[in-house]
């Protein structure tokens, strides 16, 4: 195993228990098979099964009233809290209220058959990549609209990209970093107390084909902390 490349390290863990929906920042968290444990556990679920996102596809329906709502996991049970009020997924008042802001029946629903990741277990991106995009788009750089599960802090733009192809070693969790991350108008749009933002989608299409980030499988369960380093295997 390789030293961690100029003080590569973690330094923000976020989870998003309910797709769609603003997530949580996390001292530690463990890592299954599946990727960080309760991230994306569940979503806002139409008649036809389609989750609600910011973007429209076979699996997803634009729902944009979904970042309204922010999620988090308390005693092992999902609460989230909206412009009306606090609820426990599984209250049929969430369900209701939803329902009603959505105009449309929706449920809040546990990952069955269609999954609720967009196409990799777990995303990360590094600071100078961010920083990167502050300077050099001129937004705000804020990881939150990208949705990572990992901030890792870097000294190079777009190093991370280089880690596709290799194992990463987290904590006592292994890692296989898969592809970049092609992003969509979830960037621009108003979410976790962030205004709307509509020069960072435009920018990354002009400078960066859209990518920024990249998504990584699990290969080794375990846990990771913050102030983790980032180790890069052959």
């Amino acid at each position: 195993m390789s030293p961690a490349p100029r003080g590569h390290a973690v330094t923000e863990i976020r989870r998003y228990p309910v797709k769609s929906m603003a997530g949580e920042s996390l001292p530690a968290v463990d890592v299954d098979e599946r990727g960080l444990a309760g991230d994306r556990w569940f979503a806002v679920t139409d008649g036809d099964g389609r989750l609600a996102s910011g973007k429209a596809s076979r699996r997803f329906r634009r729902r944009d009233e979904v970042f309204a709502y922010s999620a988090r996991v308390v005693d092992n049970r999902v609460e989230v809290s909206g412009p009306l009020g606090t609820w426990r997924v599984g209250d049929v008042a969430l369900e209701q209220v939803l329902s009603q802001q959505m105009g449309a029946d929706v449920r809040v629903l546990a990952e069955a058959g269609t999954p609720h990741q967009d196409a990799g277990q777990v995303s990360l991106v590094g600071t100078a990549s961010l920083e990167w995009c502050r300077a050099r788009l001129g937004v705000d750089g804020d990881a939150r609209r990208l949705r990572p599960n990992l901030v890792v802090r870097t000294t190079e733009p777009f190093v991370e990209e280089e880690w596709v192809g290799h194992r990463l070693r987290i904590g006592d969790a292994e890692l296989a970093a898969i592809e970049r991350i092609e992003r969509c108008r979830m960037v621009d749009i108003a979410q976790e107390g962030l205004d709307e933002q509509p020069g960072w989608l435009r920018g990354l299409g002009r400078e960066r084909g859209l990518c920024l980030g990249i998504y990584a499988e699990v290969t080794h369960p375990g846990r990771i902390s913050v102030h983790d380093a980032v180790h890069v295997l052959t």
